[in-house]
């Protein structure tokens, strides 16, 4: 009987399938093996597409001549600094002892590539392959997932849409690039008094870079426009110090409804006008009626469970850190078994998972933090239903389910960094939350009548606190957010009473539920209010990740809206990585201590040069589409040929047709235009 080789995305990895496989063999080079089994590693990608000029070296030089550049045949090659290790990795793989081999990489897309291109250098044949597929590391899901693997051509699709995706990153980073270099390049390093500008840019990145770009334009154009807000206190019969703030709104019946100096329904565009409301409304007598009076509950329950997109865009809120920060912090957790696998779009749980959910939850009782509240939860026994919520969906769930708690690892909890315990907190109590009740608010609407005008004022009182309790999550800079979303509701309409601000709070409750229809309320008070409309607001690294996943929202198109619903641009593997290069090729700028995302006049000038010569790449519509049409492939709804057809014509037609265009001349007013905003 032959030799099992399983074989790891990484060193860590394979340390942790040796142990949970009881592999206690030799350790050499590159590998470790007992009688029975092989485990080795690659460490991340060993192979790589090769550069134009390993076609044919004068392609090394960047000449029009030889654009577009679209091979019949792909070539690839080991990548330099980990030669050693694939030479390592190939011997095993070939090797006449070894019969089955075990694909160990991550259970994703980009982990399928990974092996399937070490498989092909290494010119594998004539071996069993199965595929192990996990969402986490401990030692029980490992054990699960070599128990249950698949013969590895079940993941043929996978790995067919993984490959078009490096191609067309490859084809039209290469084309684009250098059509838009060699034809652009000139004006924009003249403009910038630069030797040479390489303009670089991508299927996704240069998308992101559109959206960046615009916002900053929409601010700059944006024109505040002041309003003036009437604002009425009303005071309750034999209640003194009692007031209720009430805002004044040009409904129906108003002598004010749909006149043009309104400001929306409850505003008005000069102050004189809200002067002469004021005058009008303080004739004697001076009080109001309770025409309209609504209590009522109100429940919320707690949210999904994290994705990354959620997960990086909390951090981001939370702990000021940028996407690339919290996938590297929670990669370690998974490496460390504390969660499971980070690199998910799911915000649900299986109902393979839900059967034992109980494990997740006791596990918890190890993390002092949140101790009682997995003891609640496990003596209330609420976790036995949860298959049948909301939380549970299997149809939700492509690759991973939601990243959740393992219940396990927690010797390592010793070695975690304060930010590493901050975010394993975070994703435990959002875990923990949906076990609890939803929190329960009393909500009143009040309408007042005087004059025929009408004055509203809402108010909203938790009353039970619910998965609040568990989901609360200490931060100063999250507290910051939350008085601005305070500030926000007021702003609105809506006032919330804390009933933990003392016996102030507690009586204007008991007076609102002591309100009845049709009570005479004095109007003590009449003032107005001056506001402002607000520019759009700029993104945060946290916030571009939920764009980027939610980017079917910015279609206008609705019908293609529909088609790439859950796709978005990018995916939750590489979304953080397309950030950070253009942080590092300096055509965005981040804001370290706020996360806020600024363009730079490179960024404005290269989304100039697209918009000008193939404004597609600038769209949403486009990159999502080509993101969903992976996802097809990966489905099996259409063949990778026809795909790959559909690409081709693409970037041959984009490529040609800057090629013949003269409008490089043309560019400088926009430069102009974008260049004043970043004089020193």
């Amino acid at each position: 009987m032959g030799k099992s080789l399983f074989i790891a995305e990484k060193p860590s990895v394979a340390q942790e399938f040796a142990k949970a496989l009881k592999i206690n063999g030799r350790k050499s080079d590159g590998y470790i093996e007992s009688e029975n089994a092989i485990v080795t590693w690659c460490v991340g990608h060993l192979v790589t597409m090769s550069y134009p000029d390993a076609y044919d070296q004068s392609l090394k030089r960047w000449s029009m001549d030889t654009l577009p550049f679209l091979p019949r045949e792909f070539k690839y090659q080991v990548i330099d600094d980990v030669k050693k290790q694939f030479k390592t990795v190939k011997s095993l793989l070939n090797r006449a002892d070894v019969d089955t081999i075990y694909v160990c990489t991550d259970s994703g897309r980009e982990g399928e590539y990974i092996y399937r291109l070490v498989e092909q250098e290494a010119k594998v044949h004539g071996k069993q392959r199965r595929r192990v597929w996990i969402d986490s590391q401990t030692e029980d899901e490992i054990i699960r997932g070599v128990r249950e693997a698949k013969d590895l051509s079940a993941y043929d699709n996978l790995a067919a849409s993984a490959y078009l995706r490096a191609k067309e990153d490859y084809l039209m980073g290469i084309n684009f690039s250098r059509v838009l270099t060699l034809k652009y390049g000139p004006a924009v390093a003249s403009y910038l008094n630069e030797k040479r500008a390489v303009l670089s840019v991508g299927r996704v990145m240069t998308c992101v870079l559109g959206m960046v770009v615009r916002r900053e334009r929409e601010i700059r154009s944006f024109v505040k426009t002041p309003f003036y807000r009437v604002i009425g206190s009303f005071e309750v019969p034999g209640i003194d110090d009692m007031m209720i703030s009430a805002e004044w709104k040009a409904v129906e019946g108003s002598k004010y409804f749909g006149i043009p100096a309104l400001y929306k329904e409850n505003g008005l565009k000069e102050r004189k006008t809200a002067e002469e409301l004021i005058g009008f409304l303080s004739k004697e007598p001076m009080e109001g009626i309770l025409v309209g009076l609504e209590k009522k509950k109100e429940t919320k329950n707690a949210p999904l469970l994290y994705n990354l997109a959620e997960l990086q865009n909390d951090c981001s809120k939370m702990f000021k850190i940028s996407p690339d920060e919290t996938l590297k912090v929670v990669q370690e957790l998974y490496e460390k078994k504390l969660v499971t696998y980070p690199r998910t779009d799911a915000r649900v749980l299986s109902t393979a998972v839900a059967k034992e959910i109980y494990k997740n939850i006791g596990g918890l009782k190890n993390f002092q933090p949140l101790s009682q509240y997995a003891e609640e939860v496990l003596n209330s026994g609420t976790y036995k239903g949860i298959a049948k919520t909301r939380y549970i969906n299997d149809k939700q769930i492509t690759d991973h389910y939601a990243i959740v708690p393992t219940g396990q690892g927690f010797g390592a909890l010793r070695s975690l960094g304060s930010l590493q315990m901050k975010v394993y907190e975070v994703i435990a109590r959002r875990f923990l939350s949906i076990f609890y009740p939803p929190a329960v608010y009393q909500k009143f609407s009040l309408h007042m009548e005087k004059q025929g005008e009408h004055f509203f004022a809402n108010y909203k009182v938790l009353a039970e606190e619910g998965y609040l309790k568990v989901a609360a999550v200490v931060s100063k800079k999250a507290g910051k957010d939350a008085v601005e979303e305070k500030k926000a509701k007021e702003s609105e309409g809506e006032q919330e009473i804390d009933l933990s601000q003392g016996e102030k709070a507690k009586a204007l409750l008991a007076m609102l539920a002591k309100l009845k229809k049709g009570q005479k309320l004095a109007l003590k008070n009449l003032e107005i209010k001056e506001g402002e409309t607000s520019p759009p607001k700029r993104y945060t690294s946290g916030s571009m990740i939920l764009a980027m996943e939610n980017a079917g929202q910015l279609i206008e198109d609705e019908d293609l809206r529909a088609t790439i619903k859950g796709s978005g641009i990018g995916t939750s593997a590489t979304r953080a990585e397309i950030l950070k290069k253009l942080f590092n090729i300096q055509y965005l700028s981040l804001a370290k201590k706020t996360q806020v995302i600024t363009p730079t006049l490179l960024g404005e000038m290269v989304f100039d040069v697209c918009r000008a010569s193939m404004k597609q790449l600038l769209n949403p519509e486009l990159t999502a589409s080509w993101e969903k049409g992976l996802t097809y492939v990966a489905e099996g709804s259409i063949t990778p040929d026809e795909y790959m057809e559909k690409l081709e014509r693409f970037v041959a037609l984009r490529t040609n047709s800057v090629k013949q265009a003269n409008n490089q001349y043309m560019l400088r007013p926009y430069f102009d235009a974008a260049a004043q905003f970043y004089k020193k």
